[in-house]
Formats: C-alpha cells, structure tokens, sequence
C-alpha cells in the first residue's frame, strides 16, 4: 500500500495505491462518509491490478472545499476526471461504491470515452429522488446553509467512533474501524473526524429518475454491478431491475450481505469483479 495525493481545481485529493502498477487502471471511489480505507479488504484480491482508491474532497484525508461553497454531485465528477488526468490514464476502470458507484455511473454516461469497464457494488446512479417533496427539501437545504456550523465533537477514543459507526450502518467492526482509524484526527482530549460536517447537508437538488435512466441508457462500457440482499431502502429491488434494464452491457450479482458487502466479504465480491474483468 503506498500513499499518493493529487492536487486538483478544487483541493487536493489523497489516495492509495494497491497492487501492481503495470497492471490494470482502476479508480475506486468510496461512498458517502467513507474513504480509501474502505478498498482495504478487497485489494489483496486484486494484486494484479494498479488499483488507486482516493479520499474524495471532504472526506478522509483530503481537503475540505473552501467556505461558502458546496459538495454538488456534479463537482465531484470533475475531481475524478482531474485525478485520472493526474494519473496521465487516458481510459480507466471504475470501481464504486455506493455514493462512489453513482459517481461512476453518471461519469460513463457523460465522458465515455474515459471509462473502460465499471465494477458498481451497491448503486447504479444516483438515489430515487421523491419530486413532489423537492420544494420542501429546498427549503431545508437553503435554511440548513445560512446557520453556523457546531463546533467538531470530542471523541474520547477511537472505540467510542468505532461504536458510533457501527451504529450509523451496519457493517462488520473490523469494516468500521478501517473506515474510523482513516477519518480521526488526533487533538488535545482525544480525537474529531477528519471529514467535512457539511458532508451532512441536505442537497438542493437531485435528478428526477428520467434523467437518472436517460444517463444509464447512454453508458456504452461493461457495467458490473453487485448488490446486497437484503437491499437498503434507498436502492430496492424494483428499482434496481428497472434501471438495470436500461443497460446496454449489464451484468449483476447477488450476494448476502450488507451495504459494506464489499469489506464484509471482500473474497467473494472480488472474485465476481475478477470473473467480469476477464471477460473484458
């Protein structure tokens, strides 16, 4: 594992790198409130790869966005096409989880000539957008930015955040403090996470689920996507199926497990990645 960082239009941007650097391009991006350290688990099955897994802005060791300004969905596309120009990888492979996987997904259907393949764990495009409450969570998004931020929270010790995580969604421990270890920061009295409190902001707006498959059906590349049963509530069954019909080269597997199916059981989620690359 070895320590890299990018410094892009917005801030800059660390990451890991696993694997072997002549092999495949790979670019996994992590889901909300998570960082790098949530490809830990799977990197040793995928050695032969040149798999680079970064902290999205805000989140982990990367830099916070400067004052006055917001984490648009839209913006974090052009920190990844900023960091794979970084990586001089003129075409990649995408590996995404969750918020990192809708990421993806949006980014092969709006540069396609950038993304190879993409390996989605738990998302294909962005969460269903209710509309008829969006003046309402407008409302709330406008309201929640013109108050002053709380002050960062104490943690006395690094298992009091492993306990808050596990409590915020479910995960194996050891899942959980991978994440925590990457996202403390050490300060007199014990520790404050690391990622941005306006992380937590509600967005203004959101892609009606027109749009969302509209951009599905415009992706060109494989697409992988591996989903966990039982399936959380923002990514159910029937809409998963529907967006995934609107695929032109989708293949999906099932696997028990959690939202984090990918830290929980890294071998066999790997292993599902591994078969869809080779066929590539």
């Amino acid at each position: 594992m070895k320590a890299l960082s990018f410094t892009t239009q917005r801030g800059v941007i660390q990451a890991l790198q696993f694997g072997n650097p002549q092999g495949k391009p790979v670019l996994a991006l992590h889901g909300w409130l998570d960082n790098a350290a949530s490809f830990i688990p799977m990197a040793p099955f995928l050695a032969e790869h040149n798999l680079v897994a970064i902290d999205m802005l805000g989140h982990g060791a990367s830099t916070h966005i400067p004052a006055g300004f917001d984490y648009a969905f839209v913006d974090w596309l052009h920190d990844i096409l900023d960091v794979l120009d970084a990586l001089q990888w003129s075409k990649a492979h995408l590996l995404g989880h969750s918020l990192g996987g809708a990421l993806a997904s949006v980014l092969a259907a709006g540069a396609p000539e950038r993304i190879a393949s993409l390996a989605l764990i738990e998302a294909l495009g962005p969460p269903p957008w209710p509309g008829d409450h969006a003046a309402e969570r407008l409302a709330k998004a406008i309201s929640g930015r013109r108050k002053s931020l709380s002050a960062p929270r104490l943690i006395p010790d690094i298992e009091t955040a492993v306990r808050a995580r596990l409590q915020a969604t479910e995960k194996s421990e050891a899942a959980a403090r991978l994440l925590v270890e990457r996202n403390l920061q050490p300060v007199d009295g014990g520790y404050q996470w690391r990622s941005d409190p306006r992380l937590m902001w509600p967005s203004h707006m959101r892609a009606e689920e027109a749009s969302v498959r509209n951009w599905l059906e415009a992706i060109v590349c494989p697409v992988l996507l591996v989903a966990a049963d039982p399936a959380p509530v923002y990514f159910q069954p029937s809409i998963r199926n529907e967006r995934f019909a609107c695929l032109k080269n989708g293949h999906m597997q099932i696997i028990a497990g959690t939202h984090h199916v990918h830290m929980d059981k890294p071998a066999d989620v790997a292993a599902f990645i591994q078969q869809f690359w080779a066929t590539l």
